[in-house]
């Protein structure tokens, strides 16, 4: 098998550096929470999976054969399989991380303002980009997850550590598939997205990733507080 079809394989081991260089915190013990982080995990990519077939076969992004391993499973590469798997799993490490290095600090308040700032904006740019399907499901689902989150009221003690998780965990992200699309491995439909990039990343892929790591980490916590009682 030639190397370049091992591309998007190679490119996820970049989301595992940062665990990696985070790892000698011993006070961490991920492994004996897997039990409530692989649930959360594979709740999560289930929805996603189905969206992104949907999205294949409705033509609103592609991938790219040169670059991939050629293993599919219900006509998805395995790599976006795997996806769901290790981007979730690095970020929950990150937000462990956080966790115990910045145990204090705290700013609910701040982040519950950021939280309702960013509901208005998915809400609005929903509405707005409502015939672009990439854009409208992306915006969409993000209000209504994040606003369930919001007002259900359980997961404000949670908002600073998750988004610097989501923040940190951008890093990888943005460097991941600002390569996927320079290649490119993943291709989008023009009719389909704003237009608007973030080196060169199409600002829905951040909406995804911010969606993504929202559902893994609620439920994650919902599942790891259930112990507790």
């Amino acid at each position: 098998m030639e190397i370049q079809k091992l591309s998007y394989l190679l490119l996820l081991l970049i989301y595992l550096v940062i665990p990696v260089a985070l790892s000698f915190q011993k006070k961490v013990r991920f492994v004996f929470r897997l039990k409530y982080i692989l649930p959360a995990v594979v709740f999560a990519g289930a929805i996603f999976v189905m969206w992104d077939i949907r999205f294949v076969q409705m033509g609103i992004w592609s991938f790219n054969p040169d670059y991939l391993s050629g293993i599919e499973l219900l006509r998805l590469p395995v790599e976006e399989w795997l996806s769901f798997i290790v981007i979730p799993l690095s970020s929950i490490y990150i937000y462990e991380w956080l966790k115990v290095r910045f145990e204090d600090f705290e700013k609910p308040n701040v982040f519950l303002i950021i939280s309702l700032v960013l509901l208005l904006i998915t809400g609005v740019l929903a509405y707005i980009f409502r015939t672009r399907m990439f854009s409208f499901f992306t915006f969409f689902l993000s209000a209504i997850y994040l606003g369930y989150t919001v007002f259900r009221n359980r997961f404000k003690k949670y908002y600073t550590k998750f988004y610097l998780a989501l923040f940190i965990s951008l890093i990888p992200f943005l460097i991941v598939s600002a390569l996927l699309n320079s290649m490119p491995v993943i291709i989008y439909d023009a009719a389909h997205i704003i237009g608007i990039t973030l080196a060169g990343v199409p600002v829905e892929r951040i909406g995804y990733l911010f969606l993504l790591l929202l559902i893994n980490v609620t439920i994650y916590e919902y599942l790891n507080n259930r112990r507790r009682y």
